[in-house]
C-alpha cells in the first residue's frame, strides 16, 4: 500500500509535468515570442508552489522519521531557493 502523502507528491507532480506539457504545446500553437515569454513567466510561478507543496507533503509523512534539526535545514533550504529566484 501506497502512502499517503506520497501519493499526494506523485500527483501534485503529474500535474506539474502535465501543466509544463500543456505550456509548451501553446508556446508552438501561438508561435509568438512575446506570447511564449508571457507563458514561460506565469510557469516561473508554479514551479516554487509545486516544490513548497510537494516539500509540505514530504516533512508531513516523514515528520515522525526525522528530526527537528533536519526540518530546519529543510525550510532554510527551500527559502534560500525562493530568495535566489527573486534575486536580481
Amino acid at each position: 500500500m501506497i502512502e499517503r502523502a506520497l501519493l499526494m507528491m506523485i500527483v501534485l507532480r503529474i500535474f506539474s509535468g502535465s501543466v509544463d506539457i500543456t505550456a509548451a504545446l501553446l508556446m508552438y500553437k501561438f508561435n509568438d515570442l512575446e506570447k511564449a515569454f508571457y507563458i514561460n513567466t506565469l510557469l516561473a510561478l508554479v514551479g516554487p508552489c509545486v516544490l513548497i507543496i510537494t516539500t509540505a507533503f514530504a516533512l508531513i509523512g516523514l515528520a515522525e522519521k526525522i528530526s527537528l534539526t533536519r526540518m530546519i535545514c529543510l525550510f532554510a533550504g527551500i527559502s534560500l531557493i525562493l530568495i535566489s529566484l527573486k534575486a536580481d
